[in-house]
């Protein structure tokens, strides 16, 4: 059981502690081993009047209990007094809770001058006057609580109560205020609201409601924010009746009305009135107005520098100046999942429903989901156009990706996005455009960023830079066999799903466009594999848990035809995750150079080699690689390349080269030999070969009855034991 909070030691001096909250509070502190100054002027509810009942009587309550307490009966205005009495009695001051007030309800046009000024000296002033002297001793000791006590009336107004609000909210500004200047010495201040039965409130609430709202209630959060263990300060808290909240300021988005050489007009702010209080996109501000001095002078500098751009006759300064307009993208759980569909999320997978069922606990979104907003504002900006620079947009081929995310995507809700030019590399065949991409959410908080690379072929040779800067280097892939591999097969209709997520390019669809783009078939996007292989790499080194993502960077180097598999080799070299994703059908290598950097990889000590349901003997291919690393003597044993022939379903599905013979270590690896010649190739479906690793299938009764064929110099089959044992060891 947690420690009770003590304050043994402290000091606690409460102001118009006589009656109700305050009495509370003083009963409060005293139970816990505080010293307390019960201060208390005697009056009544108005101000008038002065007795020492009040406080003696709160005193001989706390003295009869055992705890130690003084009186006060000075009025709140002569702060110094007030304090010095903590300081005579008890040495220090600790805690002040300034709790005294009085009610002089009119309303507004009735309200004479003197009611006006006695709530403000009593309430306002008062608090301040107290405090003020007790701010010294807090600072010199480096230790001091303070609360302020306004009132439901001074954070939303009350009829009849105008002095007073007005009054109260003061208190909660000059808290914040000295919470900021408190901070350096230890000091925290707060604010609260309390509602609860006292001689104020039974002026203006029913006398039942009063009885229920005990000040019992309420004394449990203001010691809690007096302890010596509380970090909170500049808070406003509303408690009553056993709760507690916690309350903030939010601002809209608002909107920038200034533009280029034009005044700022009173129909402007009609025109925009509706955006200007729409707290759909609401942001909790930090209490300085730093933000608009910056964006007055982003401003200035932007008009500036896009004046010099647009007005110059470099069409390669003018291209960089453009920014497009903000593009706003609103999606559901639906475009979530069918996104998940798209790249390759099925239910025959053993964790689907977090990808695919909205209402599954821990529904996500796949971090690569990322560049569909953006994708949308880079569509719009090529069929605009750039200024000064002509791109025809059916001739862009998407190059590189890199997308980094600040959260984690929302399933569901609007992004905003806006585009920049980042850069325009001269390649004499064509111009390589990198374009920036920043995604922010609801509240102006950034969620994402891309920049894709373009290559616009024929747009070249205008005198540009060769190289760049600000792009996202490549990684280079690791000389060693992969540490992990997940392999799956694509749907024939891959292409015809993911275009439904916003790429609606008939190149991947359209075989009579297909055709005219120099392809056979219509092809796979090439953003449908990176979602593969970022699904690959999510699901190998950080069990799924899609918050562990924080970027990518991947290289588009073969297209992929819908219906091949896909297979991502993956190395990790801390918490950057390196891979490559191969075409298994003709071993062409779709996306290269590529990394996803992650912010913890996952406690997983081997990843475990998955095919996806695809071919099991690629894991068997890779585990062999790694093994022939122990195996010196083995190239001068067998002296021979062979070839692997491995079918699915009676087709070809993949080729392996396993090379004795020309190096001392021997190589294993996916695709056509790389040096000399085959000497035997052997032929067997994927089913068999497994069977023949685990001894399920004679090799022999293998060839004699056609599951295994042979070509090529036969006899060396017979060393194949040799390289059986090889896999043996998985």
């Amino acid at each position: 059981m947690a420690q009770p909070l003590r304050f043994d030691g402290k000091v606690v001096l409460i102001t118009g502690a006589g009656n109700g909250l305050g009495r509370s509070y003083a009963l409060a502190f005293a139970e816990r081993g505080a010293s307390v100054v019960v201060n208390d002027l005697g009056g009544d509810h108005s101000g008038s009047g002065s007795g020492t009942k009040a406080a003696d009587k709160v005193v001989f309550e706390i003295k009869s209990k055992g705890g130690k307490a003084v009186a006060n009966y000075d009025s709140v205005e002569e702060g110094d007094k007030v304090v010095q009495t903590a300081l005579d009695a008890f040495g220090r001051i600790d805690v002040v809770i300034n709790n005294a007030g009085i009610l002089r309800d009119r309303s507004f046009a009735r309200i004479s001058n003197e009611d006006w000024d006695i709530i403000h000296r009593v309430h306002l002033r008062g608090s301040f006057m107290v405090t003020r002297a007790a701010w010294p001793h807090m600072k010199k000791q480096g230790y001091g609580r303070i609360i302020m006590v306004s009132s439901s009336a001074g954070i939303y107004g009350n009829f009849g109560q105008a002095n007073y609000s007005a009054a109260k909210l003061g208190l909660s500004a000059l808290s914040k205020t000295l919470s900021l200047e408190g901070i350096k010495y230890n000091i925290r201040s707060n604010c609260i609201a309390p509602i609860a039965g006292s001689r104020l409130t039974e002026t203006v609430m029913p006398p039942d409601l009063v009885a229920a709202l005990k000040p019992e209630y309420v004394a449990p959060v203001v010691v809690y924010l007096c302890h010596d263990s509380c970090e909170e300060t500049g808070g406003l808290f509303e408690i009553g009746a056993g709760w507690v909240g916690k309350l903030r300021w939010q601002r809209t988005e608002g909107v920038l009305l200034r533009e280029k050489n034009k005044a700022v007009t009173a129909e402007a702010v009609r025109d925009n009135w509706d955006r200007i209080t729409d707290f759909a996109s609401a942001t909790i501000p930090d209490g300085s107005n730093s933000f608009v001095f910056g964006l007055v002078n982003q401003v200035d500098e932007e008009e500036r520098q896009d004046a010099e751009a647009s007005q110059s006759s470099d069409p390669l300064a003018r291209a960089k100046a453009f920014k497009s307009a903000a593009v706003k993208f609103s999606y559901t759980e639906r475009d979530v999942i069918l996104y998940a569909l798209g790249v390759g999320t099925s239910v025959a997978q053993e964790d689907y429903l977090k990808f695919l069922f909205e209402l599954s606990e821990d529904f996500s979104v796949i971090p690569s989901f990322g560049v569909i907003p953006a994708f949308g504002c880079l569509n719009e900006s090529l069929t605009s156009g750039l200024p000064g620079f002509s791109v025809d947009p059916t001739k862009i081929l998407h190059g590189e990706q890199y997308l980094e995310l600040y959260k984690p995507i929302p399933p569901s809700g609007t992004l905003t996005s806006q585009l920049s030019v980042a850069d325009i590399l001269d390649k004499k065949s064509g111009a390589l455009i990198l374009y920036n991409v920043e995604t922010f959410d609801e509240n102006n908080e950034m969620v994402a960023f891309n920049q894709f690379s373009t290559f616009a072929v024929g747009s070249g040779n205008f005198g540009g830079p060769k190289t760049t800067t600000v792009g996202y280097p490549l990684a280079e892939t690791p000389k060693r066999a992969p540490d992990a591999v997940m392999q799956e097969k694509t749907s024939v209709d891959q292409a015809a799903l993911y275009r439904l997520s916003g790429d609606r390019n008939p190149l991947h669809i359209d075989p009579s466009f297909a055709a005219m783009g120099g392809f056979k078939t219509p092809i796979l996007h090439g953003l449908c594999s990176f979602g593969h292989s970022v699904r690959h790499v999510m699901k190998t080194f950080a069990n799924n848990d899609m918050s562990k993502f924080k970027s990518v960077k991947v290289r588009f180097s073969k297209p992929v035809l819908p219906g091949q598999s896909l297979r991502t080799e993956m190395w990790r070299e801390g918490n950057r995750i390196l891979f490559q994703t191969k075409i298994v059908e003709n071993g062409n290598i779709c996306i290269s150079g590529a990394y996803v950097d992650l912010k913890e990889v996952a406690n997983v000590s081997k990843p475990v080699q998955q095919n996806g349901g695809a071919l099991r003997s690629s894991g068997v291919f890779q585990h062999m690689a790694t093994q022939l690393r122990s195996q010196s003597g083995l190239v001068a044993k067998v002296n021979a390349v062979y070839q692997w022939n491995i079918t699915q379903e009676g087709k070809p599905a993949t080729s392996w080269i396993v090379d004795l013979k020309n190096s001392k270590t021997g190589e294993v690896y996916e695709g056509s030999v790389r040096s000399g010649k085959v000497d035997c190739t052997i032929t067997v479906s994927d089913d068999n070969f497994m069977n023949l690793v685990a001894g399920k299938l004679d090799p022999q009764k293998a060839f004699m009855t056609g599951k295994l064929k042979l070509s090529g110099n036969i006899m060396l089959a017979q060393k194949l034991g040799d390289l059986f044992a090889l896999s043996s060891k998985m």
